[in-house]
């Protein structure tokens, strides 16, 4: 599919410059709103939309801000779910969208589901990318173990070295075309010619606020209580270490209209263009457009 990307600019709540891209028909019958995680970009659904080849769907993949090309922010305590989903609010009502599915990779799942709690009536249906209530200490602790490093690399090559030492448990038996690939989406290309992840470093602090304990798991499954609202697809990678099979069957249990795919033989998190995940969100968008 040839992707056609167009370029969404618009200012926030509170002034930050913010950056979103444009695949499909303005007019297609269904928008999807693509959130991706804490480290990535917009890049990171375009293997998903290349796969899908929809042609009744549009797909707005959006940098949250202190990514890609979204602006930095000089507050770092902004850097939290919440004020991305306000974020989200705030483009949804600049594109005119009075409706739309929502696809959120980890953090954009986590969105997902506080955006479901606010604004229900706009959302169709929810994909929820290996995330859920709980999360696992295993996977945040390795997450933590890379966010922020963020020094300079010499060359594409060294990139596509450094994310296969960082994302191999995840991936494994991948080649050498498949790790320049993930780099080209998650590193920027810097004037010298050095390349560098496209993130601000101070996203680092919001991962060392995420609590595990009783509390925050009770509070967080009051949240997913709204997800009831709305059909949900749920996707998550056979090895995953950040979301479990007990959370994913927790879940499909507490939610009348919800179902799960398994992606074999990767972990956190399926990249969306798996055959596993593309038959599971296709058939649901199918669902959505007949709706």
């Amino acid at each position: 599919m040839e992707l056609g990307k167009r370029e969404i600019r618009y200012t926030s709540h509170d002034g930050l410059d913010l950056y979103a891209a444009d695949y499909g028909a303005s007019d297609a019958r269904l928008t999807a709103l693509c959130m991706h995680g804490l480290t990535r970009n917009h890049k990171d659904f375009e293997p998903m939309i290349a796969a899908l080849d929809r042609r009744d769907v549009r797909f707005i993949s959006v940098d949250v801000r202190g990514r890609g090309q979204s602006a930095y922010d000089p507050k770092p305590e902004n850097y939290s779910p919440v004020t991305y989903a306000q974020d989200m609010a705030t483009l949804l009502d600049l594109l005119g969208l009075p409706r739309v599915v929502l696809i959120g990779t980890s953090m954009g799942g986590l969105m997902s589901m506080l955006m479901m709690r606010t604004m229900s009536a706009r959302i169709a249906g929810v994909v929820m990318n290996d995330v859920g209530p709980t999360l696992e200490k295993t996977g945040l602790a390795r997450i933590g173990g890379y966010v922020g490093a963020v020094e300079p690399m010499e060359s594409w090559e060294a990139a596509a070295t450094a994310t296969e030492q960082v994302q191999a448990p995840a991936f494994p038996g991948k080649d050498a075309n498949f790790w320049m690939a993930f780099a080209r989406r998650t590193f920027r290309e810097l004037p010298d010619g050095r390349v560098v992840l496209d993130y601000d470093p101070a996203i680092s602090a919001s991962l060392g606020k995420v609590k595990v304990g009783a509390v925050t798991r009770f509070l967080t499954w009051r949240v997913y209580n709204a997800m009831k609202a709305a059909p949900l697809l749920i996707i998550r990678g056979d090895k995953s270490d950040l979301f479990s099979a007990k959370t994913a069957a927790r879940m499909i249990r507490r939610h009348p209209d919800a179902r799960e795919a398994v992606v074999p033989n990767v972990g956190h998190a399926p990249i969306l263009d798996e055959p596993e995940a593309v038959q599971a969100i296709g058939g649901f968008l199918d669902r959505l457009v007949a709706a």
